[in-house]
């Protein structure tokens, strides 16, 4: 008997069962091969002119170059990213719906939050990185210090005097300021806006002396003279900001902070099409226009797997899981 006439025996009920099991695989399969067919939304959930906004709307307008497919950006901010996190994490999981992701929005907000609408750490699936953001100490121009150490006479000189700025409470913003008073011993005011760009908007006015923020959406002000950037908070000297010295260097080793954005999409989007998501994100960043951008505002594109960001993205939580806690933020919101 050959192989063709064995099939006649096989069960009817057989042979549906299999039908039916594979199924979800070819329409996922499908859906892969077409993706994109329609607008996609990419939601930042930062004002716009902030950081993440900067680069979404890069990678829109590459995105739709590359599949003819309109990239839209829409900004839902407010409530430390809570917003638009739960606006993507709500949605249909089929990759039309994404969310730029940032540290407090992702790997903070579970650990400080009691309750929360969703869990970005379950409701979320990443994609890819998008870049390493440098972390810089920026005050307003007419603070009378031009380095760190002199900021840190003058805090402890005026103790409680001096107010920085954050773009939310328990933001990553907020965090960097609460690791460094500790670190330097200062006791400064915290003062949390509703995202980065209105804390910038005082900060210039003075209305604020410092903040502790991705260098993203400040380059301009700095190199305008309205703000004045004391130190980046990396590792190393910034490409961007060769000239400027980090906070390691000004004798305060314990003070690293780098920031970084992702892409998101809600769970269960297929991960055929979080793949080819991914792929795509790599040849955008690796365009030479979009990484000389990038660059200029202290950002290195980073692109990465669907699986080595989620590794990332689940070593972040960890770690700022203990600084939460050690701040005395947990579930205090």
């Amino acid at each position: 008997m050959s192989a063709i006439q064995g099939l006649v025996h096989v069960h009817p009920l057989v042979i549906l069962s299999i039908a039916l099991s594979s199924g979800p695989l070819l329409v996922n399969a499908a859906l892969a091969q077409d993706y994109p067919t329609r607008t996609i939304r990419i939601v930042v959930a930062q004002a716009p002119a902030s950081g993440p906004d900067m680069v979404a709307r890069t990678l829109a307008q590459k995105l739709t170059e590359a599949w003819g497919q309109q990239v839209v950006v829409e900004n839902r901010p407010g409530a430390n990213g809570i917003i638009g996190g739960e606006a993507v994490a709500r949605a249909k999981p089929d990759g039309y719906t994404l969310l730029i992701g940032v540290p407090s929005a992702i790997t903070m907000n579970p650990f400080v939050y009691r309750q929360m609408p969703y869990d970005p750490l379950r409701d979320l699936v990443p994609v890819s990185q998008i870049a390493t953001n440098t972390f810089g100490l920026v005050v307003t121009s007419s603070l009378p210090a031009s380095s760190v150490k002199a900021l840190v006479a003058l805090a402890r000189a005026r103790p409680g005097e001096l107010l920085y700025a954050s773009a939310g409470l328990a933001n990553q913003t907020h965090l960097a300021g609460e690791l460094f008073a500790s670190a330097v011993g200062v006791k400064m005011v915290h003062v949390p806006y509703k995202g980065s760009t209105p804390a910038w908007t005082d900060l210039i006015s003075g209305q604020v002396a410092l903040m502790f923020t991705s260098t993203q959406g400040v380059t301009g002000h700095v190199k305008a003279g309205k703000l004045r950037l004391l130190a980046t908070l990396g590792s190393k000297r910034a490409a961007a900001f060769p000239a400027v010295p980090t906070v390691v260097e000004s004798g305060y080793p314990t003070v690293e902070i780098t920031g970084w954005t992702g892409l998101f999409a809600p769970a269960a989007t297929p991960a055929d099409v979080v793949g080819k998501l991914a792929k795509e994100l790599a040849r955008a960043l690796g365009d030479a226009d979009v990484r000389e951008r990038m660059a200029a505002d202290g950002a290195e594109p980073s692109p990465s797997s669907p699986q080595a960001f989620a590794a990332f993205v689940k070593a972040e939580a960890a770690k700022w899981s203990k600084v939460i806690r050690a701040a005395g933020l947990e579930n205090s919101q």
